[in-house]
């Protein structure tokens, strides 16, 4: 049977057609699985500040195992090295991670004092409670310095 209404849009009840209204609803539903997609990739991926941001939540959770070591009276060295150790590994990784602040000399030299305070308590490992508190606030300092210098 033939359209009677070839140019109107109507079918030979007199209906409209849908193909309008599957178009525009196909095309929507692609804008948004795209910003979909580019949501679920960014939170997935990350962004760009998610390194840095992940290296200094790791060293703040390793800083706290030291301290819930020292309130459970867990402070001989079979206890702090763990945690000294991995301290010391994140912060070979500073100046990679803070790529703005890779060539500011004040980021540098409190990256070598973190480290060196590091460094010190891992050739010292605390055998006390007291000698835990000292190695904690040496990092806590180091650490307190480069806040407070470059925030």
């Amino acid at each position: 049977m033939s359209d009677p209404h070839p140019n109107t849009g109507t079918d030979a009840t007199g209906r409209k057609g849908n193909g309008s209204r599957f178009l525009a609803l196909f095309l929507l539903g692609l804008v948004i699985g795209a910003f979909a997609v580019a949501y679920l990739m960014r939170m997935w991926l990350g962004g760009p500040d998610t390194y840095p941001r992940a290296l200094m939540q790791i060293m703040n959770a390793q800083a706290a195992q030291l301290g819930e070591n020292a309130t459970q009276n867990r402070c001989n060295p079979t206890d702090t090295l763990p945690q000294l150790q991995t301290m010391r590994a994140l912060a070979n990784h500073l100046e990679t991670a803070f790529v703005d602040l890779r060539d500011d000399r004040r980021f540098i030299g409190h990256a070598s004092k973190l480290r060196a305070s590091l460094d010190g308590a891992l050739a010292s490992p605390p055998l006390n409670c007291a000698g835990l508190a000292a190695v904690r606030e040496d990092i806590k300092l180091a650490c307190d310095a480069c806040h407070q210098d470059l925030r």
